[in-house]
């Protein structure tokens, strides 16, 4: 917008600058031209009174030379009259001869045309022009007075003149420029804090406003922006205290289950039934703390965030291992033994994983054998869930979040957990056919750090992956 500004006020600058410079420099060139035969008029001029009195060839020359400043001038008599007793004689009558004072550079033709109309004229010579001024003598002949105007006289400070007018329209256009900039930053940096902020409240920035100054719409946009702003900060902590109050009344029947729970005695599944209330009543807790606070939860990526995904693993398999036992379903971990560390927080991975493994619980029947792998690489980790079930039908659907079938009691969030944990990463997700005859749900996670790329759907991106680490997981899963 700056720049359009700009071209537009010098666009206008120099069309109206041209519109008059042209113009004033030719009147210009016509004054200075005006002003040279009018000095030349007034030489001619000065020359009749001697040529009404005499027109003796001697006498004429006096008055010429004193009357012209250069040898521009000359005097054209014609023969014919009576002398009256001076200049030379010749013949009855005493008629007087043709008398040429000066150089003569106009042609004798445009002389004769000054005589016979008895006007002034002027016509063009080499390296000037020339005024012819009739003068009417005492015998009634018509003389004429020639005066010589060259060209430099003509253009005589018209160069110093256009040279001013051009500085002139520069300035003006240089002026413009310098005005329209100054407009443009005046209306380009309120849109561009309006872009920034709007930016900075994408990134989770709640406290993100926009001063309200600048041109009218601007201001009415920054107050449009900063009511916007405020009311998803309205509409945050009212979901936040909705979750939390939601979250707040399942203490209730947790306390029942728990009391339950403590009278059914000693044995493997009272246990397990009192560990998984204990971990209910955890992450119901750690809801309505999240839920409370008023900064906004983001992704944890970076430097000094991270977990092992070995020990994690280990401790989730270690506690589905008992159900899976009661149920008696097959249970095969691998790629545990050595710390893999990756960039995401341990709770998060926690809530993935039971989100998968609940996942096989619930929509695979008692019996069905399921595993975890997981495969490090340089620059990525793989964790490998899958199970002998019948498999999915339709891995798209099942991406997207909230459309489980409802039948099945399915929601979708559990893979939406899944593929955000991935996501943070720049990793993904992907659904497919494990080497069990069931469903395979590899969860890819980066561990440069890099930006997530831009997805076609959710749990597909166009990426290269690394050749030693897809050989590799491509190996294992051959293996028995």
């Amino acid at each position: 917008m700056r720049w359009a500004l700009v071209k537009v006020c010098v666009a206008v600058t120099t069309m109206v600058v041209v519109a008059f410079a042209v113009p004033l420099g030719l009147v210009i060139r016509e004054m200075a031209r005006d002003r040279a035969f009018s000095n030349a008029e007034r030489e001619a001029a000065a020359i009749a009174p001697a040529l009404s009195i005499t027109t003796d060839r001697a006498e004429l020359e006096r008055v010429v030379a004193s009357a012209a400043s250069d040898a521009g001038m000359a005097v054209h008599i014609p023969a014919g009259g009576d002398s009256g007793g001076s200049g030379a004689t010749g013949g009855a009558g005493g008629r007087q001869q043709a008398v040429d004072i000066g150089r003569q550079r106009a042609a004798d033709k445009d002389i004769a045309m000054t005589r016979k109309l008895g006007r002034a004229s002027t016509t063009e010579v080499p390296g000037g022009s020339t005024l012819l001024q009739p003068v009417a003598l005492s015998s009634g002949e018509i003389a004429v007075v020639e005066v010589y105007v060259p060209e430099a006289e003509v253009t005589n400070g018209l160069g110093t003149a256009w040279a001013v007018l051009a500085g002139v329209g520069v300035a003006l256009i240089v002026g413009s420029v310098a005005v329209a900039d100054r407009l443009g930053v005046r209306m380009v940096q309120p849109a561009q804090r309006l872009v920034e902020s709007a930016h900075e409240l994408g990134e989770g920035k709640l406290g993100a406003r926009v001063p309200e100054e600048g041109p009218t719409e601007l201001r009415l946009a920054a107050v449009a922006f900063n009511s916007m702003a405020d009311q998803v900060v309205q509409l945050l902590a009212n979901e936040r205290e909705l979750a939390a109050d939601l979250s707040h009344r399942l203490r209730t029947p947790l306390t029942v289950l728990r009391l339950n729970a403590a009278s059914l005695g000693d044995g493997p599944a009272a246990e397990q039934t009192r560990a998984a209330v204990a971990q209910l009543e955890r992450e119901v807790d750690t809801i309505i703390r999240t839920a409370r606070d008023a900064k906004p939860q983001t992704a944890a990526v970076g430097v000094g965030v991270g977990c092992d995904a070995a020990e994690v693993v280990r401790e989730r398999m270690d506690f589905w291992s008992a159900l899976a036992e009661d149920e008696g379903r097959k249970v095969r971990v691998a790629g545990v033994d050595r710390p893999v560390r990756i960039p995401v927080a341990r709770a998060d991975l926690v809530a993935a994983l039971d989100a998968l493994l609940g996942n096989v619980f619930r929509h695979t029947a008692e019996g069905t054998a399921f595993a975890v792998d997981v495969h490090n690489g340089e620059d990525a980790v793989i964790v490998l869930v899958s199970d002998a079930g019948p498999g999915i039908a339709d891995p798209r659907a099942a991406m997207a979040r909230g459309r489980g079938s409802g039948a099945d009691g399915s929601t979708g969030l559990g893979l939406d957990i899944v593929s955000r944990l991935a996501e943070s990463t720049g990793g993904d997700v992907r659904i497919g056919r494990s080497v069990l005859g069931g469903t395979e749900v590899r969860i890819w996670i980066q561990l440069d750090g890099r930006e997530p790329e831009r997805r076609g759907h959710r749990g597909a991106v166009r990426r290269r992956r690394p050749a030693t680490l897809v050989s590799t997981f491509n190996r294992s899963r051959s293996l028995p």
